[in-house]
């Protein structure tokens, strides 16, 4: 009978590419990877190293103790295995975009959302606009393909709705002290009218149900997403608009309990919320709509940006 064959990738230990295999024993990996990769007679014996971590693969009954499609390095004769050498491996792993990348990749990333259609910006978080609006202008212009001189409006731009979104906050912070106060000279004047002769029993106190340590409700919001709708005043105005949408779908109980709230607020903060998705969207489609309207203009999306001054 015939031994199992297993399948394998392999790759050398300095190089990207990489090979599918399959073999049934260590012996013929070693021989399969030798003849795909390349590797001179000279430099044989190969040692095979689990890309994972390093560890040297020359035990036959291990080597079938292993899953499918295990990675291995190849490592010619002389040659050591180094966890600097491709990030031990993993930059065989699928990208994601809820990793945190570093400074140069986000703003690239986020260029290209712009090079793709400009309205995303009505989109973009208050960090995300920060990151564009802090990028060289030499470096964002070849990224976006473009003159300095545009580049330098569309950061203006970018400052400008920045500190649009900083001057509502503002707006709305001092409305909303301005009604705890009156909701405060209102609690005193009811106390000084309330006749104070008459003694009253001790009312038990209803459980509303909205503790947060009674609720095993679970939410699914990212901890960083919490963490601005706890600290930020008019949080709504600092999200993007995904976060937005998870907030106004995430259950009320759920998000009363994370953040430790009661629901009459957590509802409150959903439907404002929702207004400022419902109003970004709007802006996006009616940008799309006069982009269409002057589809038959000579016109390009990037010849259009008035000039402004950044606001220091």
């Amino acid at each position: 009978m015939a031994a199992r064959l297993k399948r394998c990738v392999v790759r050398r230990r300095d190089g990207p590419e990489q090979h599918g295999v399959a073999a049934s024993c260590l012996r013929e990996l070693r021989d399969k990877a030798c003849g795909v990769l390349a590797i001179d007679k000279a430099q044989e014996p190969i040692t095979l190293v689990l890309a994972e971590d390093g560890t040297i693969v020359d035990d036959e009954d291990y080597f079938l103790c292993l899953p499918s499609d295990t990675k291995f390095v190849a490592l010619a004769k002389n040659e050591k295995w180094s966890g600097k050498s491709l990030d031990s491996g993993t930059s065989w792993l699928s990208e994601s975009l809820d990793e945190v990348d570093s400074a140069a990749e986000k703003w690239k990333r986020l260029a290209r959302l712009l090079k793709d259609d400009l309205s995303n910006i009505i989109l973009m978080s208050e960090e995300d606009l920060q990151v564009l609006i802090d990028v060289p202008r030499s470096d964002l212009a070849e990224e976006l393909a473009q003159s300095e001189t545009k580049i330098q409006v569309l950061q203006d731009t970018l400052q400008q709705l920045l500190d649009r979104r900083e001057e509502q906050r503002q707006s709305r912070q001092l409305l909303e002290l301005y009604l705890e106060a009156l909701k405060t000279e209102d609690s005193v004047l009811s106390k000084v009218a309330e006749p104070q002769a008459v003694p009253r029993k001790e009312m038990d106190v209803v459980d509303t149900g909205t503790s947060s340590t009674d609720s095993s409700a679970t939410t699914a919001l990212r901890a960083q997403v919490l963490a601005a709708l706890k600290e930020k005043p008019a949080p709504e105005l600092c999200l993007d608009s995904q976060d937005l949408e998870l907030v106004v779908k995430e259950d009320a109980a759920a998000l009363a309990s994370a953040l430790g709230w009661d629901k009459q607020k957590a509802a409150a903060l959903q439907d404002a919320c929702e207004q400022e998705l419902s109003k970004r969207l709007k802006q996006v489609q009616a940008l799309h709509s006069l982009r269409s309207t002057s589809k038959g203009k000579k016109s390009r999306p990037w010849g259009d940006w008035p000039s402004a001054k950044r606001k220091k």
